[in-house]
């Protein structure tokens, strides 16, 4: 799999004070996802949205077993890795990186911050969960040290059931996180503005007044 350079926005990576990792879902594009940028109005904040090769990060449903999707996902959580560490050798800190995914894109974002736990600015899930099977071992090492994790989900929702985003607020939580979960009633497969009214707030706190010292 070749993986292209992500598609940035706001000021460059040299010049910002935070990061934002926007992770697109199936089918959908690194510019879909920079679309929420300007809804966000975090103009201190660089937008970086990676590329899945052929729009998408791993082949099969999020909860296929994991050996289906290999070595897709293994390969795509290692991308993500990538842009962590470009942006932290570029001198953003990592409690000023956010992620940012919706649907497949929502799935991969918080499987990365279970499996490379940090002290991350924040993890955005909407509309989706852990990855794997039901009764997927969630014994992740590791402490993601009061991470700020909002998940927004769909219920019912054709693709993600929301006993997986409640498992997923529930492992991430234990792992030290900070979870937020809102459920929304007959929501569909999409996005909705009391979401990005909650991102908005969130990604504040990675602001240059947010309550965090420097760089």
């Amino acid at each position: 799999m070749s993986y292209q350079v992500p598609v940035t926005a706001g000021p460059a990576i040299d010049e910002a004070l935070a990061a934002i990792v926007f992770v697109h879902g199936r089918g959908a594009s690194a510019e879909d996802m920079l679309d929420l940028y300007e809804r966000l109005e975090v103009p201190w904040c660089a937008a970086i949205a990676p590329r899945a090769p052929g729009n998408t990060w791993y082949p099969h449903s999020f909860l296929a077993p994991l050996e289906a999707n290999q070595p897709y996902l293994d390969l795509s959580l290692a991308h993500l890795d990538s842009v962590v560490k470009d942006l932290t050798s570029r001198g953003i800190s990592m409690k000023r990186i956010a992620f940012l995914g919706f649907s497949q894109g929502a799935c991969l974002s918080v499987e990365f911050a279970a499996r490379f736990p940090r002290p991350y600015g924040a993890v955005i899930g909407l509309t989706g969960g852990l990855i794997g099977p039901a009764g997927t071992p969630r014994d992740y090492p590791g402490t993601l040290h009061g991470t700020a994790v909002f998940l927004g989900a769909g219920d019912p929702d054709p693709h993600v059931p929301f006993t997986r985003v409640q498992e997923t607020r529930h492992v991430l939580s234990a792992m030290g996180a900070s979870v937020e979960l809102r459920r929304y009633p007959g929501m569909g497969h999409t996005i909705n503005e009391d979401e990005l009214d909650a991102c908005g707030q969130l990604l504040q706190r990675i602001s240059p007044n947010g309550g965090n010292d420097g760089r």
